[in-house]
């Protein structure tokens, strides 16, 4: 990048970040994702009688999944190009009964969620954030621990004047995952336990009682707000960037495409960390009904056989972050086969592990048509995978999109430290993650 390119990846930079700071879990993601396009002129699809080219609707699944669409002159049938990412990242989730109590400490139980190195969650500050429904059907929000005035919550860890047995075990066995609960206080009134001064706190702050937790979502997340690292400010360190990296640029690139022709589709779903499972995952039908609604808006009405023609003819980038090679363990890469910090852009074929195992494995035909894009817009990208042979690998959303018989390539960011509490990604890759995708869903075929 020049001097100008350069000055303006910082400042997207910026936006970037103040994104990562609000959108810290997949309904606050979606929530903000939401309230960006209806600023946008986006209106839920559910609301409009029939639609025409031009219009801008979404498709809001239990507010932890949303799609977006821009309608184009072409029959639907005819195929759509989507962009689709996850907003969902790792992190601890409180149990459906979390409070306990030991030797004068009140605990949080969590159980962690996604693929996540136990002893990375312990002795920094966290912030609980999510719902809680009351028995009396009142929705709670809560969000704890952004704020500055806020107090946190925290995983102790034993200290090392006392860690001879502890740090002889593994780094996975060191911690266990039932040693993941989070300090929620030690304050005691007289004649209540310190966990009774803490649900009567609830009660009179909130309006929870202790048995209302079974109804709840509530995540323990990293506190710290997103800074830029190293002298020249080239990096991004925060949470969640996996995949939030690719959803922020793939929404944005919705909102400023230019094409008229065929509707352009940006998806941005929920647990794509454990599976893409569930009604708000990859994995459900939330694509296809998305998809039949608007169709059963448009000229010429619903058929099962236009939704299945729309979807076998529609293109998609999966866009989707990948691991940036680390200098520190680079014996565990090809470093042919790998992607950099600074790069550009990251296609990769397949991802998967052992033999391509749940890999879309992407045609070379779509690839050469998205390469010879990148070529001719001077958009930098690399070819990579996830570590070496048998010995990395990953998923991604890619394959259960391919099903339909889309073209279907990963293009994301490439993280160091992915799925750690804070991850690293660099300015300049995600301002070219963003040209890419803009670039993609602007092309009239």
């Amino acid at each position: 990048m020049n001097a100008r390119e350069r000055k303006a990846a910082m400042a997207y930079g910026e936006k970037y970040k103040a994104f990562l700071d609000t959108a810290r879990t997949e309904r606050l993601a979606a929530a903000e994702i939401i309230r960006r396009a209806e600023e946008k002129g986006f209106k839920p699809v559910y609301t409009m009688k029939s639609l025409k080219a031009g219009d801008k609707v979404y498709w809001n699944q239990k507010d932890k999944s949303v799609i977006l669409a821009v309608i184009g002159k072409e029959p639907v049938h005819e195929g759509i190009k989507i962009v689709g990412s996850h907003i969902d990242s790792p992190r601890l989730d409180l149990k459906a009964n979390p409070v306990h109590e030991q030797d004068g400490i009140v605990y949080f139980r969590t159980h962690y969620y996604g693929g996540i190195k136990k002893y990375q969650w312990t002795c920094i500050p966290l912030a609980l954030i999510g719902v809680v429904f009351t028995k009396d059907g009142k929705k709670v929000d809560i969000n704890i621990g952004l704020k500055d005035s806020d107090p946190v919550f925290y995983v102790s860890d034993l200290l090392i004047h006392m860690a001879q047995d502890q740090m002889k075990k593994t780094l996975a066995e060191g911690i266990t995952g039932e040693q993941l609960q989070a300090v929620a206080g030690t304050h005691s009134e007289e004649g209540q336990t310190p966990k009774d001064a803490i649900m009567t706190l609830l009660k009179k702050e909130y309006g929870i009682e202790e048995e209302d937790f079974a109804a709840a979502e509530l995540e323990l997340v990293p506190a710290t707000k997103s800074r830029d690292v190293g002298f020249d400010r080239s990096l991004i360190a925060s949470y969640g960037q996996d995949d939030r990296a690719c959803a922020f640029t793939s929404v944005q690139a919705l909102f400023d495409s230019t094409a008229k022709t065929r509707t352009n589709c940006c998806l941005c779903v929920d647990k794509e960390e454990i599976g893409s499972v569930g009604a708000t995952g990859m994995g459900s039908h939330l694509l296809e009904n998305a998809v039949a609604e608007i169709i059963s808006r448009m000229s010429g009405g619903y058929s099962d056989l236009t939704l299945r023609r729309c979807l076998a003819h529609s293109a998609m980038l999966s866009s989707d972050v990948n691991a940036a090679f680390d200098p520190m363990n680079g014996n565990l890469y090809d470093k042919d086969n790998s992607s950099f910090l600074g790069g550009g852009i990251v296609f990769n074929k397949y991802t998967g592990s052992r033999g391509k195992y749940s890999a879309s494995d992407a045609n070379p035909e779509f690839i050469a048509k998205v390469r010879a894009l990148m070529e001719k817009n001077d958009i930098p990208f690399q070819m990579a995978e996830l570590g070496k042979v048998d010995q990395g690998g990953g998923g991604t959303i890619a394959y259960l999109a391919a099903k339909y018989g889309m073209d279907v390539l990963d293009a994301g960011v490439s993280v160091l430290s992915m799925h750690a509490p804070w991850e690293l990604t660099n300015k300049e890759d995600i301002c070219t993650a963003y040209r890419c995708y803009k670039i993609f869903l602007s092309l009239e075929k």
